[in-house]
């Protein structure tokens, strides 16, 4: 385990990949929580009072997705399996390093920069991006 997280921590860390990233299937949604999971180990930038699953999710204006009928309900045994091996330390490229992730509209491409942040790449629908490095030392 690399973040401590309660049982709700881990309900609502399975929740918010489903709603993020369901249609982007398990390696989508494995790739929001490594997104979760770097704001909680990041001591930087506009993560520097994030210490836990639930103030990284709750965030003020971060995930779009808690307001989202697919984040009010219940997660399966299968998406807290998930979330579960995010908090154990899988990662997976292009989220490895990402503090930040969106989905531009259909057929367009990720913009190189996006709030000062470069492109890490992109997995399906979603373009995730790194801090530069030397800022965020935990995640370098």
């Amino acid at each position: 385990m690399i973040v401590n997280y309660t049982t709700s921590e881990l309900d609502q860390l399975a929740r918010i990949m489903r709603a993020e990233a369901l249609a982007e299937g398990d390696l989508g949604m494995l790739m929001v929580g490594n997104v979760v999971v770097n704001r909680v180990l990041a001591d930087c930038l506009t993560f520097k009072n994030i210490r836990s699953v639930y103030d990284a999710i709750y965030q003020p204006n971060q995930f779009v997705g808690t307001s989202s009928s697919l984040y009010q309900a219940k997660a399966t045994t299968a998406e807290k399996n998930l979330a579960q091996r995010v908090l154990k330390g899988e990662y997976y490229h292009p989220a490895t390093n990402a503090l930040w992730f969106y989905a531009p509209s259909k057929n367009t491409n990720c913009k190189q920069v996006w709030y000062e942040q470069d492109l890490a790449g992109k997995y399906k629908n979603h373009c995730f991006y790194n801090p530069d490095p030397g800022i965020c030392k935990q995640l370098h």
